[in-house]
């Protein structure tokens, strides 16, 4: 009777067995965050699902045998892996998506002011996640940006690091940063516009490269960063950052969306950076890196109106206290002529807001404005300095047949202020602007957009920017663009050339500058590859060239103790070849590699001469790798620039003229195996390079910040002596890259979604 009742018992299992049904499921996720609605399904078969709100997936009633699975979203690289299953087997498989920074799917909107996918757009638009961000954290995007192709970096002072951002070898004063859109900073304050906003608040960074002021007006010569921020809906609800670093450097990141009854929430983001170690490796008894003490308090208000319209309002402030220089240096030295210090108090506040207004058509009201006070001290030369822009924008979208149309009017009050000698009074001026740009559809692969902007600036009277741009989608994984445009730059010089303000150099202006121009022509072809494996493959790759005229320059060669601005009789060109290569392999491994070739030189007299500071060659690289098993991924960043022409004293200055190839590199592992948290450490500039290798001294004269005991003829020139044999003045403008060596570096991140 026993073994009858067993052997009923097997058979009862046997059939419970046999029923089950085979089946796979896991969690789709990215970053440690699930990721809902994704497609997930067996190539080959009919079954499929997408994951719900939490990332959760099941797929059932599958044969046995081996399966292809492959998982897909919008904004992701597709994923695909082989698994095998039995009949009757339960078995889980969590899925990891990666983002990819090239991914033609993804929203942009400063190419044509208008939000479409990044393959619909005219204009070639690259665009970077806070996940590529976070591949080298830093305190600011300023440094971030170190790791994107063709845009650089570029410190200007030894002493007191300012700095500005280089795209295609332009100078800083060519870049146009905005805050969602609007023109918030340049000038006094295109570098203040980088720093202080938590990467938590960041969506992505928009970044066109080439002329666009037939859409923004001045400074958008050269190109434009936009940075994104969050809306309510993609924000976390609590966000926390810090990290530190072997140097002594102390960043904290706090973002949290705090809701404000029913239609309303907002985002707040507070960063803060502190800095306070004296670090002198070259030895010269100045400080390697500016102290630095500073705060940036980010709020952006999101109202919820009827048909979905647009009502939003932020704000930021910023405050910073700076200052490099000899050791020995204390505030009670400031502005004297004892001890030598470069000191900069720094209070900035902005608003901007976007207002869509409640009728039927696309209207959009834009507005923004900021206030940049600066108190600052070069030695025993005060630099008091003081702008104000405010910025109005009205649009208007409309769609007629194949006619894409937006009509614009546009607003701009400038007043800047400082103490010196070239602003007697203060520069006070209103730039009303109108502009309309077309995107025509052609046919089913073919799109053309025409742009036209008029300006009017009563310094220079009447200023036309017209652009043209052709799309070619030959197939859904290639699209070949042209575009061609120009632009202008009304020149305020104090707010944009630091090393005027050293008083290592007089500063001479030879004639009333005149706005500068310049013609641009991109030709761009972006090609995706989808391999049967799941292996992504992107090329990005672009031809440039621009042209400008009545450029402004500074010229350190003429006279070793001026700066001589005036406008180039002659031309100035900026041309080359770019291009970025992503993979993204289904088993973790990821590699983005670009690289820039690029000739920016000026012609004047029938004579060429580099553009001085700018790189011939360029190149930026993002390795990583995930072990899935261990949560644990590892990423090797760096970059690559070739020799670039450099500011010395003359002929008799023993510092060489170019600095030599040169390059920055990291190493970074992130662990993600405890929910919400994020643990990451590593180490930067791994070849601990400084640009002081192979010269006698960066800095000259630092002995003699006064020049004291410098002898002069009478024309102004430094004279040889047994104390100065080289004939040399002071002077810290010789830079090309960051003093700060080989340092280890580890932070936490805690996200509440």
């Amino acid at each position: 009777m026993k073994i009858i009742r067993l052997f009923g018992l097997l058979c009862f299992f046997s059939f419970l067995c046999n029923a089950q049904e085979t089946t796979i499921m896991g969690t789709v996720s990215s970053e440690g965050e699930p990721i809902p609605f994704a497609n997930i399904y067996l190539k080959g078969t009919q079954i499929g699902t997408s994951s719900d709100e939490n990332g959760f997936y099941n797929l059932s009633g599958i044969s046995e045998g081996t399966h292809k699975i492959v998982a897909s979203i919008i904004g992701y690289i597709p994923f695909s892996s082989t698994i095998s299953v039995t009949k009757g087997e339960m078995k889980v498989m969590d899925i990891e998506l990666f983002p990819s920074t090239q991914a033609l799917d993804e929203m942009v909107v400063t190419g044509t002011l208008k939000a479409v996918s990044r393959s619909e757009s005219p204009v070639p638009v690259e665009v970077y996640s806070p996940t590529f961000l976070k591949k080298n954290p830093t305190a600011s995007i300023f440094e971030a940006l170190q790791n994107v192709n063709g845009v650089r970096p570029q410190i200007n002072c030894n002493v007191c690091n300012t700095g500005d951002i280089h795209i295609n070898g332009l100078e800083g004063p060519y870049t146009l940063v905005l805050i969602d859109g609007m023109p918030i900073v340049s000038g006094l304050g295109t570098v203040y516009g980088l720093t202080g906003i938590p990467n938590s608040l960041i969506e992505q960074i928009e970044i066109v490269k080439g002329p666009a002021s037939s859409l923004y007006g001045s400074e958008a010569v050269g190109g434009l960063i936009n940075i994104i921020t969050k809306n309510s809906l993609e924000a976390p609800e609590f966000f926390a950052d810090a990290f530190a670093t072997g140097w002594g450097e102390y960043n904290m990141d706090v973002g949290a969306k705090i809701e404000v009854g029913k239609n309303t929430d907002v985002l707040l983001g507070i960063n803060y950076f502190k800095y306070d170690e004296l670090i002198d490796n070259n030895s010269d008894n100045f400080t390697d890196l500016t102290l630095q003490d500073r705060i940036s308090i980010f709020q952006k208000w999101n109202f919820k109106r009827d048909k979905d319209r647009v009502l939003s309002l932020a704000g930021r402030f910023f405050y910073e206290d700076r200052w490099g220089g000899e050791l020995q240096w204390t505030p009670e030295f400031r502005g004297g002529d004892e001890v030598y210090g470069e000191s900069i108090y720094t209070r900035r506040w902005e608003v901007l807001g976007k207002y869509q207004l409640p009728i039927d058509e696309k209207v959009m009201l834009s507005f923004s404005y900021n206030d940049h006070d600066q108190n600052s001290v070069y030695g025993d030369i005060p630099y008091l300095a003081d702008q104000r822009i405010g910025f109005s924008q009205l649009t208007w979208d409309k769609e007629v047949g194949r006619h894409d149309l937006l009509f614009g009017s546009a607003v701009r009050y400038n007043y800047y202020d400082d103490n010196t000698t070239a602003t007697l009074t203060a520069d006070e001026v209103v730039i009303p602007s109108i502009f309309v740009q077309d995107e025509i559809a052609l046919a089913k692969k073919h799109s053309l957009l025409l742009g036209l902007r008029y300006d009017y600036d009563k310094r220079h009277g009447n200023i036309f920017t017209p652009r043209t741009a052709y799309r070619w989608k030959i197939t859904d994984n290639d699209i070949l663009r042209l575009n061609a445009g120009t632009g202008f730059r009304v020149v305020n010089l104090f707010t944009e050339e630091h090393a005027a303000l050293t008083g290592a150099r007089d500063v001479v202006v030879t004639e009333d500058l005149n706005p500068e121009r310049s013609f641009n022509l991109n030709l761009n072809y972006l090609k995706k590859i989808y391999a049967d494996d799941g292996t992504f493959i992107s090329l990005d790759a672009s031809a440039f060239y621009t042209n400008f005229s009545n450029a402004i320059l500074p010229d350190y060669d003429t006279n070793p103790n001026q700066i001589i601005y005036d406008n180039l009789n002659g031309k100035s060109v900026s041309q080359g070849l770019s291009a970025n290569v992503d993979f993204v392999f289904p088993n973790g491994f990821k590699f983005l590699i670009g690289a820039t070739f690029q000739d920016v030189a000026q012609t004047e007299d029938g004579i060429k001469r580099r553009q001085i500071l700018t790189e011939s060659y360029t190149a930026t690289w993002n390795v990583g790798y995930t072990f899935r098993n261990l949560k644990l991924s590892v990423d090797y960043t760096g970059n690559l620039y070739g020799p670039m022409r450099l500011p010395v004293l003359g002929e008799t200055d023993p510092r060489s003229d170019f600095s030599p190839t040169w390059s920055i590199q990291n190493i970074q592992f992130t662990y993600k195996g405890l929910n919400g948290f994020e643990f990451y450490g590593g180490i930067k500039n791994l070849l601990d390079w400084t640009p002081n290798r192979g010269n006698p001294f960066i800095i000259a004269r630092a002995n003699d910040p006064f020049d004291k005991e410098v002898l002069f003829d009478g024309n102004g020139n430094a004279i040889a002596t047994p104390n100065n044999p080289n004939a040399l003045t002071f002077d810290p403008s010789y830079v090309y890259g960051p003093n700060q060596g080989i340092r280890g570096f580890f932070g936490i991140r805690y996200r509440i979604n």
